[in-house]
């Protein structure tokens, strides 16, 4: 029985072990500027860490924004559509909701004071790149509209 009990201990920390090591999005993730679209003007530059701590996806940027300024930021989140806490490039703070799709594709809102967007998110089959399409109004009530590419470094 005790065997038992060990074997299956050890398939259950196997089985976390590969669905946390299969996350698509882990890794480190460079945006193309060249084959990204923004509107209004986006990044000038953008290279983002995702990591996993149990169910939480932490995330953590670093680039230059439209205006030439460096920005950092640092999340955490989880994709049960539920709402944390969200640290915007452009220093405000507010809320994302994200949810998962499926293995390769997430939805989030993100609300920063009277700025609210929505984003999908689709990690390309081989893995190498992903795609996030974001719609939405700015702090000035202006529409966005842009599709960012990003390459796995």
């Amino acid at each position: 029985m005790l065997k038992t009990l060990r074997n299956l201990s050890l398939i259950v920390m196997a089985a976390a072990l590969t669905l946390s090591a299969s996350d698509a999005l882990v890794g480190t993730w460079k945006l193309n500027t060249a084959k990204s679209k923004f509107s209004p003007p986006g990044p000038q530059s953008v290279t983002a860490t995702y990591s996993r701590d149990g169910d939480w996806v932490v995330v953590k940027t670093e680039g230059v924004g439209p205006d030439g300024k460096a920005a950092t930021t640092n999340n955490r989140y989880k994709r049960d559509g539920k709402e944390y806490p969200y640290q915007a490039p452009t220093g405000g703070s507010g809320t994302i909701i994200v949810k998962s799709k499926g293995a390769n594709t997430t939805d989030a809102t993100v609300k920063v004071g009277s700025a609210m967007t929505t984003s999908h998110t689709v990690v390309a089959k081989d893995g190498k790149s992903f795609t996030r399409t974001t719609k939405g109004t700015n702090a000035e009530g202006k529409p966005v509209n842009s599709s960012a590419v990003y390459e796995k470094q």
